[in-house]
């Protein structure tokens, strides 16, 4: 394939606001060894990216300026030495960024290990969020919650990628209350149920919490996963069930929260004893226990082929419009999975 000389990139130069998002051109990388070079079909907007341009806290730092994007789909363009099992023109999807040159530009390096062959009738838009949305859905339920048949679970941001993925998995696991937590859009309460919900509850209310232990028979949930942090996490560790478990994937109000008047030592005892609080973050697990997280996108893949789990809804947008898909994100406008369209 012959190569461009240049490409366009969205590029943040800087810590900002949505605005610090830019189009330029810029050279088209040749791979290295154990590299692969992707044309790219189709980028992931994952929050992840939003965090990083706006400098909140994250597992590692972000050195400016950087490309966003973590995940990509498209064929391959080129191989560097070593990347054995992939021939230029294949269709793959891919973890990208570890450089901080990303996945929001026309074409993005990602090393073999993390580079998937695209499954027979699989979109390239669809395969864009497989990596790190149906990643982290998978391992919350089945490593991080370990999530049983018969359990109840809450899903705060229940319509994005990440918690559509986790309602659906919860019903395809046998839990037999989901409730989702959303703002009050009707189009995000019909999605929630669409994706297999038993219930909804508004997060924006003050009470919303004693909505979810009315639903659950005044016991609590089993399972909390939650990804707002602030207040939202406050209002959903309330709801929690004895010995019930909380999972923490996020902080995307960028809010910090507290247990409020309980303390860790009142995980202990009446009335909410033997109560647990994880962290989970998905990169880490691609980096220190790469097999599980392989898994986890097998088992998925599966799912999806198998008519079990639909991917979540898809909203396409040009490469150029990247701060406006910022924006709808952290507006909380979005639902379902952004994916940006680098040739359009």
């Amino acid at each position: 394939m012959n190569l461009p000389r240049s490409m366009n990139v969205v590029r943040a130069d800087r810590v900002g606001t949505a605005a610090a998002l830019r189009l330029v051109d810029t050279p088209v990388p040749r791979p290295g060894p154990g590299q692969v070079l992707i044309r790219v079909e189709s980028a992931s907007v994952n929050f992840a990216d939003v965090k990083r341009r706006r400098g909140d806290d994250y597992p590692f730092p972000t050195a400016y300026p950087f490309v966003p994007g973590s995940e990509v789909a498209g064929t391959i363009a080129a191989l560097g030495a070593g990347s054995d099992g992939f021939s230029v023109g294949q269709s793959v999807f891919a973890l990208v960024g570890g450089d901080g040159q990303g996945g929001y530009g026309q074409f993005a390096l990602a090393y073999s290990p993390q580079v998937t062959a695209l499954p027979p009738g699989m979109d390239f838009d669809t395969a864009s969020g497989i990596v790190v949305a149906g990643a982290t859905a998978m391992l919350l339920v089945r490593q991080a919650a370990r999530l049983q048949a018969g359990e109840s679970v809450l899903v705060p941001a229940a319509t994005g990628a990440v918690g559509s993925l986790l309602v659906q998995l919860a019903r395809h696991t046998g839990a037999n209350c989901i409730i989702a937590a959303i703002s009050p859009v009707q189009r995000k309460t019909e999605r929630a149920i669409q994706c297999g919900a038993h219930a909804t509850v508004d997060y924006t209310r003050a009470d919303w919490a004693s909505k979810v232990t009315s639903l659950t028979g005044g016991r609590g949930v089993d399972v909390l996963f939650e990804a707002s942090g602030g207040p939202v996490l406050e209002q959903g560790l309330r709801a929690l069930a004895p010995f019930g478990r909380a999972v923490v994937y996020g902080a995307a109000s960028g809010r910090p929260a507290t247990l409020g008047e309980r303390s860790i030592v009142s995980l202990l005892y009446d009335p909410v004893p033997n109560q647990s609080l994880t962290g989970f973050n998905v990169g880490t697990w691609f980096m220190q226990r790469p097999d599980v997280a392989g898994s986890a996108i097998g088992e998925l893949m599966g799912l999806i082929a198998a008519g079990a789990i639909r991917m979540p809804e898809i909203t396409t947008m040009p490469l150029r419009d990247a701060a406006k898909a910022h924006e709808l994100l952290e507006a909380r406008q979005a639902t379902g999975k952004l994916v940006l369209k680098p040739w359009n």
